[in-house]
């Protein structure tokens, strides 16, 4: 079954909640685990953004390292060019898209990344995927950065294999402020878009 008849018919499970992207969640699903591995996710972003801060014991703050408009226009971005001003848990409103991700719409982008195994159904032949900064797989779901994340559509013909190591994603970055919403509008933690970045993608590699 391709994603895209799956992609509004699953619910977000913590960290891993990949609220209809690749795996229906049934309702019946043991509240406890799912509690637990939601607050396991929840400690491990935090961890990871206080060492984003710098505020995490023996680390260095990690530097933002935004591309100037001419880079930008060369199409070779990286996750930092892709950050805007939201909180967690936050309602996303186009107006926080900064001018430099206006500029990016439509244009061709090369964007490295993981590919996000738990969002996978097959390791093959695979037509979309998740891509995320890096292979901590909380920066996708609750509590997690909607600009951490995007999504990835092969265009038709094209598909990749899944790999364990960052990959290049060469295609057509798209704001999509609609396909990702959660239902109504309301995730978890008041969330109201799983993501609102596309690439539709020409090759991984």
């Amino acid at each position: 079954m391709k994603l895209n008849s799956r992609i509004w018919s699953m619910g977000m499970v913590g960290c891993l909640a990949i609220g209809g992207v690749f795996s229906t969640v049934s309702a019946a699903d043991d509240s406890t685990t799912q509690k637990e591995r939601s607050a396991t996710a929840r400690s491990i972003i935090e961890q990871r953004r206080a060492a984003m801060r710098g505020d995490a014991a023996g680390r260095e703050k990690v530097e933002v390292r935004k591309s100037s408009l001419a880079d930008l226009a060369k199409g070779d971005i990286s996750f930092d060019d892709l950050t805007f001003d939201i909180e967690k848990g936050q309602v996303f409103d186009e107006k926080q898209l900064t001018k430099e991700l206006k500029f990016l719409n439509g244009r061709k982008v090369r964007l490295r990344g993981y590919m996000l195994p738990s969002t996978l159904y097959k390791e093959t032949d695979i037509d979309q995927f998740v891509l995320v900064r890096d292979n901590l797989e909380c920066c996708f779901g609750p509590g997690a950065a909607l600009f951490d994340c995007v999504m990835i559509e092969m265009q038709p013909g094209r598909t990749t294999d899944f790999v364990p190591r960052p990959v290049m994603v060469e295609g057509k970055f798209v704001l999509d402020t609609e396909k990702y919403r959660y239902p109504g509008g309301k995730g978890p933690d008041g969330a109201s878009h799983m993501a609102v970045f596309r690439i539709e993608g020409l090759r991984v590699r």
